[in-house]
Parts: structure tokens; C-alpha cells; sequence
């Protein structure tokens, strides 16, 4: 065979594979669009106010206003343990966040909770509807939580804890993987855009695919190209993007991280959440909750929930506050 018909060869190959690709893209990112944009049906919690809660509003780099709570912990000894962010899970009100962090109040740590931008008593944003995907303006509005626990007057120099759920998880681990003053990170039920797509797509993909040994054969890197291609469809038609939290929790480390997940979610499978998990660097723990569903953790194991949060954040986070106050004590 001749150079000239391997030249020929090769671009027809090439060619064939352009094609079938320009082909998968067309007729697959439809079906995955539709079923990315679809609401998984769930009772999302939804608290009743705190009457001692300091009712607070503060605005985002973009304008937002959003509606905060922020929860002073019982003072033992007047000190205070520590403050702790809250990330509320899609569609809940930040007094979703009692439940989970009245020990923590209890045991001394002021907690401070808000509702994201076109949920609860926060302003929309015009044009946008949010899914249970973390996007760019879950990101934004956990960034200007985190500025303004920062500039409060009775500021924890020494950093805060984190602790989210679900999408509110998700949202606190983007915006805190570059800042230092997020100290450590607990989250339950919180799941990543691609690791939680390419498994799916694959189910999914025998639904659709004719001849269903193909499936099998598809590589890896085409089910990312199709997912992402999906996300940008997405985010242009509703202006947003999907940053990857895959990225962000890599970022973690050298902070200490706690992943909680139900053993029995339907949604997000134990597997896919251990794949998000995987991309995190040490220190960091996973705790599998037997018989929980999503988000159904607390409910589930709810003492050894409690101490667990507890112990980690007194470990993680009350000890440098501690030891902040016993150096200026010394020096004084």
C-alpha cells in the first residue's frame, strides 16, 4: 500500500470517528440535558424561626441581598467555642440548620445560617432557577457569607468551621477550598457534578443506545466530553456555570474534612459519593450511615450523628480558638 493510501486510510478514520462522535454529541446531550435539569422529588426540611437569632442581611460581590440568622451558642464560662457557617440543602430555609446544630449551640459554638439567593427571604436573581446543582451563584453567595463572618465585630480571627448539607455542602466546599479562614469541613449528603453525571449517563445510556454491547465499549473520556458539553448547554440557557467540586475539595487539605452519607441514598449512591471522596487529600473521614437515605442521617443515627459533628468540630476547630485566647493571655 502505498503512502498516499495510508494518508487516505488514516483521514477516513479520522474522519469516521469526528463523525460518530459529532453524532453521540447531537443525539445524546438532549437526553442529557432533560434529565440533568430535572427535580428529584424529596420532603426538604423547612424550620420555624429562632426567636434569639440576630437577624442579619448582607450583600454578595454581585449585588444580591441575601437574609441571614446568625445563633449565639450558650456561653460556658462566657467564652465562646467557636463559629460555624451552616449550608442549607436545596430548597430548604436557613432554620433548616436548628436541628443539626443545636448541640453544637448547646455546647458553645454561634452558628450562622442563610438562605441562598431565589430561596427563603433572599432576594432572586432575576432569570435564574435553581436545581439541586451547586452553580457559580451558590458558590458567590457562600463567598460573601464567609466575607461577612470576617468582618463581624466579634470576629474569630483564628477561622471558622464549615458544616453543609447536600447542595449547601457542595456550595461552602467550592468557596472555601482557596480560603484559609474556613478552618475545617463537615458535610452531609453532599455530592460533585461529574462524579454524580458519568455514572448515571452510563445507566442511562442503555436506554437510549440500540445496540446495548456498545455501551460497554464506550470509552470513559467520551461520557466526560458529552457531560460537560450538557453543562454548558445548561448554564447558557440559564446563565450560570457548574463549578467542578472535584477541583475544590482536592483544595482541602492540609484541613480536616468530614463526609457523612446514607448508606441507603437513592439519589447519590454510597459509590459515587466514595468518588467524590477520593479526590480529597488527607486529613479526612468518611462515615457511612447504615439504613440512612439522603440526607437522612441525622434521623437515622441521630445520638452518634451529634457527638461525631461535635467531637470533630471541638477537635478541628474549638481547640484553635482555645489555644488563640491562652497566647494572648500569655502575652498580656
Amino acid at each position: 500500500m502505498t503512502g498516499f493510501a495510508w494518508l487516505w486510510l488514516a483521514l477516513s478514520a479520522a474522519g469516521l470517528a469526528v463523525g460518530l462522535l459529532a453524532l453521540v454529541l447531537w443525539r445524546y446531550t438532549r437526553f442529557v440535558v432533560r434529565i440533568f435539569e430535572e427535580k428529584p422529588l424529596f420532603i426538604v426540611p423547612r424550620g420555624q424561626p429562632y426567636p434569639e437569632a440576630e437577624e442579619i442581611r448582607f450583600r454578595t460581590a454581585d449585588g444580591v441581598t441575601l437574609c441571614g440568622s446568625y445563633l449565639h451558642g450558650e456561653k460556658n464560662g462566657g467564652e465562646r467555642r467557636g463559629v460555624i457557617l451552616f449550608g442549607v440543602e436545596f430548597g430548604a430555609n436557613r432554620w433548616s440548620c436548628v436541628p443539626y446544630c443545636r448541640h453544637l449551640l448547646e455546647a458553645g459554638y454561634d452558628v450562622f445560617a442563610f438562605d441562598f439567593r431565589s430561596q427563603g427571604q433572599s432576594d432572586p436573581q432575576p432569570g435564574y432557577e435553581p436545581m439541586q446543582w451547586v452553580t457559580d451563584y451558590e458558590a458567590e453567595d457562600m463567598r460573601a457569607a464567609i466575607a461577612y463572618l470576617r468582618k463581624r465585630p466579634d470576629a474569630d480571627p483564628h477561622g471558622i468551621g464549615f458544616f453543609g448539607i447536600s447542595r449547601g455542602g457542595g456550595a461552602g466546599l467550592v468557596a472555601g477550598a482557596n480560603d484559609p479562614y474556613v478552618c475545617c469541613f463537615v458535610t452531609d449528603g453532599a455530592f460533585g457534578t461529574l462524579t454524580t453525571m458519568v455514572p448515571y449517563m452510563r445507566k442511562w445510556a442503555r436506554l437510549y443506545v440500540t445496540f446495548k454491547p456498545l455501551v460497554n465499549l464506550l470509552p470513559e473520556w467520551l461520557f466526560h466530553l458529552v457531560a460537560r458539553f450538557a453543562l454548558w448547554q445548561v448554564g447558557r440557557k440559564r446563565r450560570c456555570r457548574f463549578p467542578s467540586l472535584e477541583r475544590a475539595i482536592a483544595r482541602i487539605s492540609p484541613r480536616p474534612l468530614l463526609m457523612i452519607h446514607g448508606a441507603a441514598d437513592t439519589y447519590i449512591k454510597p459509590e459515587i459519593a466514595q468518588a467524590l471522596f477520593a479526590w480529597a487529600g488527607h486529613p479526612k473521614e468518611f462515615w457511612l450511615v447504615e439504613r440512612a437515605k439522603h440526607n437522612q442521617a441525622l434521623q437515622v443515627r441521630g445520638e452518634e450523628y451529634r457527638r461525631r459533628v461535635l467531637e470533630f468540630f471541638d477537635k478541628h476547630l474549638g481547640c484553635r480558638s482555645r489555644a488563640g485566647r491562652e497566647a494572648v493571655a500569655r502575652s498580656g
